[in-house]
């Protein structure tokens, strides 16, 4: 039986990530603490990685717990730690420096800023998917792949693509539970950005990914895969929502992941 293998969330949209043990589904459907913070320019539009490739070089570590955060940029050792509740001058102020122009840090509790606002459940993908796609490309392996597509829910005990079968009864979705209380459905493969094509770590574009990724995923779709999703291949994960007859809870790796 497929299993929930590891749970990632990402504090501040478009930084480094955290492997969590367990994580809370709130009533929008979202993951407690996922992209809860996002980075904004002057003009009000979002500082990620779709618009500034430079975001690449910035690393970030969270403790939880204490709701702080660590930067630097990458290739120096020196982190700088910073509080990320109440006054946030000091992170914005660092980096705007960065940057190299003014930044802001928007905090939204409830929902958090993720790329679809109208389905904003964790998206999920089989870890056999993560190892599969990765040898599609040379030096990629599945903990860089990972780190490209920035999935939440990794599904453990399943088989490669298994993510795809949340997307065959079309706008519907298909409900699958985790553990004894929380049910979402799936919505829709993700549609894919620039993001991808790049080393995570140094920005770097890996030559002709986009090409090479959308060949082979249409090549390799499943049989019983519902290809009306699919106005373009260059998709990965599944999107999801949390069923209006759930309240959301808890998820814990290790949990139980099942068809309903």
């Amino acid at each position: 039986m497929p299993i929930l293998d590891r749970i990632w969330i990402y504090p501040i949209k478009s930084l480094d990530g955290v492997s969590v043990s367990e994580a809370q589904i709130l009533q929008s459907g979202a993951l407690k603490g996922d992209r809860e913070f996002a980075l904004f320019d002057r003009l009000g539009r979002y500082v990620n990685a779709k618009r500034t490739a430079r975001i690449h070089q910035l690393r970030a570590q969270f403790d939880l717990a204490s709701r702080r955060v660590s930067v630097r940029e990458e290739g120096t050792s020196d982190w700088v730690e910073f509080g990320m509740d109440g006054d946030r001058s000091g992170l914005e102020g660092w980096l705007s420096e960065f940057f190299g122009d003014r930044v802001w840090v928007q905090q939204n509790e409830g929902a958090g800023f993720p790329d679809d606002t109208n389905y904003p459940g964790p998206t999920a993908v089989a870890t056999e998917t993560l190892s599969t796609v990765a040898k599609w490309f040379d030096g990629v392996d599945a903990v860089q792949l990972q780190r490209r597509m920035r999935v939440n829910l990794e599904i453990g005990n399943a088989e490669a693509f298994w993510e795809d079968r949340l997307c065959v009864n079309g706008d519907r979705g298909v409900p699958f539970r985790i553990g004894d209380s929380v049910t979402l459905a799936g919505t829709n493969p993700c549609a894919r950005c620039v993001v991808p094509t790049r080393d995570p770590v140094t920005g770097e574009q890996t030559n002709k990914f986009q090409k090479s990724f959308v060949d082979r995923r249409k090549a390799t779709f499943p049989e019983w895969g519902n290809s009306t999703k699919y106005n373009h291949y260059y998709r990965l994960t599944t999107n999801t929502r949390l069923l209006e007859t759930s309240d959301g809870g808890t998820i814990r790796v290790g949990d139980r992941v099942e068809l309903v």
